[in-house]
């Protein structure tokens, strides 16, 4: 009687811990069609040049979510697990650093803290991610 019940609370805590693996999202990072928007070329930007342009602001909302959002909380509200964003603020130094950590990720003693989502992202996808974030901004600058 006992093993039943304790092969049966293994399985169900087995089942659980598979399906909050599999709700944690897909983490493969997710195209970003930025074909509406002016085409930044090769050489990386240190300033976000989508500030203010409501195509980018639209597209970046939803690169956020699909690629952001697992870790950094979604609407941009962290929950605990990576920096909140909307703490970055709107600066030039701002937009330096919001470039610099999304393209090449952050990796200390071994650990992947934050992917280089420019493995995975165009600059112009990025850069919509930095248009979106500057509409929920909570920092002063």
């Amino acid at each position: 009687m006992r093993t039943k019940l304790y092969l049966t609370v293994a399985g169900l805590t087995l089942a659980l811990g598979v399906n909050l693996a599999w709700s944690h999202g897909d983490v493969t990072p997710q195209a970003v069609n930025t074909d509406k928007l002016e085409q930044l070329g090769e050489e990386r930007l240190d300033v976000s040049p989508y500030r203010g342009n409501t195509d980018a602001i639209a597209i970046g909302k939803g690169a956020y979510s699909q690629n952001c959002a697992r870790c950094h909380g979604l609407g941009g509200v962290s929950g605990g697990v990576a920096p909140d964003l909307r703490e970055l603020g709107t600066s030039a130094e701002s937009d330096e650093w919001f470039i610099y950590r999304a393209t090449e990720g952050s990796v200390r003693n071994g650990m992947t803290y934050m992917p280089a989502m420019g493995e995975f992202l165009s600059q112009e996808a990025l850069w919509t991610i930095s248009a979106w974030l500057d509409t929920v901004t909570v920092a002063d600058d």
